[in-house]
């Protein structure tokens, strides 16, 4: 894979601007962390060569001066909010980040319940929270919030929520997820370190959009896609426009909520400190990259990926999260379509010359691989061993698994267990290519290209099962499918 980003240098760019901007605050920083501290994959996909735990990674270099408060909010916690790709509730996904910081030296200082407004499942978390050991503290919603700036900057307003208690220089505000209230916290906590005589700071750290590349770069409009369900929008920062006379990139968010910060930041200390949205941003993403040609690839192929999702949420589920009408206009923009996708295309000739499912698998090296469906294995499952003989050099007609193997294993599906499918699925045929390892070179050379999976572009003809689908996740490989389902007449898919 062509790597298009030099993570090293941004960890160590990004920590030194972070340390710089503790610094221009007298030595206390409130940092809002937008996006995922853990497993980043979106911008280690459009950024390639960024790796997943970057940003956790640039923390650990500021460890010694870092803590971190978790921002969840009261509602999100009442209506049991679940975080997609873990499948986990926010609540839970509160208690996974303390671990998973904790588990790496970072010190996690408390929880803070926003929005706030006696929810009976909050109220049970929080004190489920003091069983644990863990401080936390609740903020309210503010009447008025976020234009009534002088309501919201009282003893009624900001002044009602708890003081969170911290010790140390920068501050990390995250949450599970958006719309968790990180921004208010922020701003909660420099009225009351202004109030208590303490010199304090705001900034936002947040990879997407990436400021100082153009405003459709694929980069920029690969996040749009990734927030499709959002609605966020990438514009030109027209606070640092007026007052620099320089085109950045921010997003409508940031953009229509800095008057209100603005205000918000002269009340408290009596001036602004920042011109721009984009001045409030500590993110160097923008200055690592070493290859524009390839993020750029990558992005496109992060765009198409997000449509296709989209299409088959749409299909199984009869709706979408993600606004289809939104996507297929960024694919105008970034002036991609479909067959700028090389596994789909040649999955969907494999499958129109065979009149059967096929799928296709690229390879890091551009080494495009099919399966099609036979009698003894599903698409998917021909296409991952056909792709491992590839990278093991063993010519396509050997048979790594005999079909006098697989048969015991048919029966197994179809007479034993009541299933109606004899073809085996990706995970079942692995099985029996690391059992047939133990005895056959070849099978074992075949397991061993496994790692080499990872990062492959993958395209199925038809909808997979969920089995499949995890298999493929879990080796990394980014699939896509087709909207539609092996059988179309019948009413429930497994």
């Amino acid at each position: 894979m062509k790597i298009g980003f030099d993570n090293d240098k941004y960890l160590k760019m990004q920590s030194e601007h972070i340390r710089e901007r503790i610094g221009q605050f007298g030595g206390k920083l409130y940092l809002e962390f937008g996006g995922k501290l853990f497993d980043d994959y979106h911008a280690s996909r459009v950024l390639p060569g960024f790796k997943p735990d970057s940003k956790l990674q640039m923390l650990l270099q500021l460890k010694d001066s870092a803590e971190i408060v978790i921002v969840i909010s009261a509602e999100d916690i009442e209506s049991n909010k679940v975080r997609g790709d873990y499948g986990i509730t926010y609540d839970m996904d509160v208690l996974r980040l303390i671990d998973a910081f904790q588990e790496r030296g970072l010190m996690v200082g408390s929880v803070c319940l926003t929005k706030f407004n006696q929810q009976p499942a909050a109220i049970r978390f929080q004190e489920r929270l003091a069983s644990l050991g863990i401080k936390s503290y609740r903020h309210y919603r503010i009447p008025g919030y976020p234009n009534d700036v002088a309501g919201i900057v009282s003893d009624e307003g900001y002044g009602k929520n708890d003081y969170i208690e911290t010790e140390r220089p920068l501050v990390v505000i995250t949450a599970p997820g958006p719309g968790s209230g990180k921004l208010a916290t922020c701003l909660s906590q420099l009225y009351h370190e202004h109030k208590r005589g303490v010199e304090a700071g705001y900034a936002k750290f947040e990879t997407f959009p990436i400021w100082n590349i153009p405003l459709k770069h694929p980069v920029n409009l690969a996040y749009e896609a990734a927030t499709a369900d959002l609605n966020d929008v990438n514009m030109i920062d027209p606070f640092h426009l007026e007052a620099y006379g320089k085109t950045t990139v921010n997003y409508n968010r940031d953009i229509e909520m800095f008057p209100v910060v603005s205000a918000m930041f002269e009340l408290i200390y009596g001036e602004c400190p920042y011109k721009s949205p984009t001045d409030m941003g500590v993110n160097m993403a923008g200055n690592c990259i070493v290859d524009d040609d390839a993020c750029v690839k990558a992005s496109e192929q992060e765009i198409i990926r997000r449509y296709y999702k989209a299409l088959c949420d749409k299909k199984r589920q009869g709706s979408t999260k993600d606004d289809i009408n939104k996507l297929e206009l960024l694919l105008r923009q970034a002036s991609i379509t479909m067959e700028d996708r090389t596994a789909a295309k040649e999955a969907l000739e494999r499958e129109n010359a065979t009149g059967h499912p096929a799928m296709g698998i690229e390879l890091l090296d551009g080494t495009v691989v099919t399966g099609k469906t036979t009698d003894l294995l599903g698409a998917s499952a021909a296409a991952v061993m056909n792709a491992l003989k590839v990278l093991a050099g063993i010519p396509h007609e050997e048979k790594l698994v005999s079909p006098e193997a697989i048969a015991p294993i048919q029966s197994l599906k179809t007479d034993y267990m009541g299933g109606r499918n004899p073809r085996l699925h990706t995970d079942e045929i692995l099985i029996a290519l690391s059992a047939t390892a133990a005895t056959n070179s070849n099978a074992k050379l075949a397991m061993e290209q496994l790692p080499k999976l990872k990062g492959c572009e993958a395209h199925s003809t038809v909808l997979l099962s969920a089995v499949d689908e995890k298999i493929y996740k879990k080796l990394g490989m980014q699939l896509t499918c087709e909207p539609k389902y092996e059988e179309e007449g019948r009413l429930f898919h497994q």
